[in-house]
């Protein structure tokens, strides 16, 4: 039977369907953007019901772009809700100001469907996950380059039309653009800004610890056509103890459904050593029962990076029976397995 997990994933990629970025670019909504916040997140939540439209008026894009711009003066785009004055130089948990870009490729390593994929890698991250494989990127928010938004507009347009034998020196064309790090949340006002600038018809992938306030997610919506998710936990005390992510199965479980309300996903859990039962088994148990038509990814990538040898647990690369058992466990739900 042919999966309909990324149905309208492919319908972009076979030019049946358009980017959803392109389509909220293309509606005019009933909005005054001199108006206050209240005033703003309710034509927004009007507009995303599909209501109060206005042709001429600004786009959903303009007015997601002009929220996630005040969103930055108290930063609320992720739960730690750190509430610092980014605009005016203020650093939050996450320690980005302005958006940099540790580095960006096409990944032929992704998920089979979402390959080639012209992955951004942002410096930051919301989490401080012991055992970051990433963690040159995510702990050092500074590092990078500062690029503008026309010009990360443009590089995805280069990507999107590439022929296979590659153009402006380009190995090839993307599939899709995939936002990541570190973590892309503390990044989406810039992200938004750079999709105004662009016109690719290409699918956005958002590649996230899933940790966003409500409100960030409400940007999102109509925006991302594909989420990646990671699913690490399936307790909050794991969650503190080695990514000091509090409340975790509160916000994270919250978001994958939102997600899933407007957009396609695939969802990573990463299996750990010795987590298997406090944290594999409940994480998928809650995908099977909570979400319909996801593509899940059991990963085996696990090897002990950055702090993990401080944890005894996780001090280890991943053993093939803690694997074995985590597949078994998800075939056994019915899960439907990336290949």
């Amino acid at each position: 039977m042919t999966s309909n997990a990324l149905k309208r994933y492919y319908e972009i990629l076979d030019g049946d369907e358009k980017a959803k970025y392109l389509l909220a670019k293309q509606r005019g909504v009933d909005a005054n953007l001199d108006d206050d916040d209240d005033a703003l997140w309710r034509a927004h939540d009007k507009a995303i019901r599909g209501a109060a439209e206005r042709p001429g008026g600004p786009s959903l894009l303009d007015l997601k772009m002009e929220l996630g711009r005040r969103m930055l003066s108290e930063c609320r785009l992720c739960e730690r809700r750190c509430l610092a004055d980014r605009r005016n130089g203020e650093k939050g948990h996450c320690g980005v100001l302005e958006a940099r870009v540790s580095t960006d490729f096409l990944h032929m390593g992704e998920e089979p469907d979402i390959v080639p994929s012209y992955t951004v890698f942002f410096s930051g991250c919301t989490f401080n996950c012991v055992f970051c494989q990433n963690w040159d990127i995510s702990t050092m928010p500074g590092s990078g380059f500062a690029i503008g938004p026309k010009d990360m507009a443009r590089k995805i347009e280069a990507r999107a039309r590439a022929p296979s034998m590659g153009l402006l020196g380009l190995t090839g064309h993307a599939r899709n653009v995939n936002w990541v790090g570190g973590e892309p949340t503390s990044n989406l006002p810039f992200i938004l800004e750079v999709l105004n600038e662009c016109i690719a018809n290409i699918p956005q992938v958002w590649n996230s610890n899933m940790y966003l306030t409500e409100d960030a997610m409400s940007l999102l919506d109509g925006i991302v056509d594909v989420y990646l998710t990671d699913f690490k936990y399936g307790n909050d005390r794991c969650a503190l103890r080695l990514s000091n992510a509090p409340n975790y199965m509160s916000i994270v479980p919250r978001n994958h459904r939102l997600g899933r309300a407007h957009a396609e996903m695939i969802i990573r859990h990463l299996v750990l050593p010795g987590h298997v039962e406090c944290c594999t088994r409940p994480a998928l148990s809650w995908i099977a029962d909570n979400l319909q038509e996801v593509k899940v990814n059991v990963m085996a990538q696990y090897r002990p990076e950055h702090r993990a040898r401080e944890f005894a647990e996780i001090s280890r690369p991943l053993g093939m029976a803690d694997y074995r058992k985590a597949i078994e466990l998800a075939e056994s739900l019915g899960l439907e397995l990336c290949d």
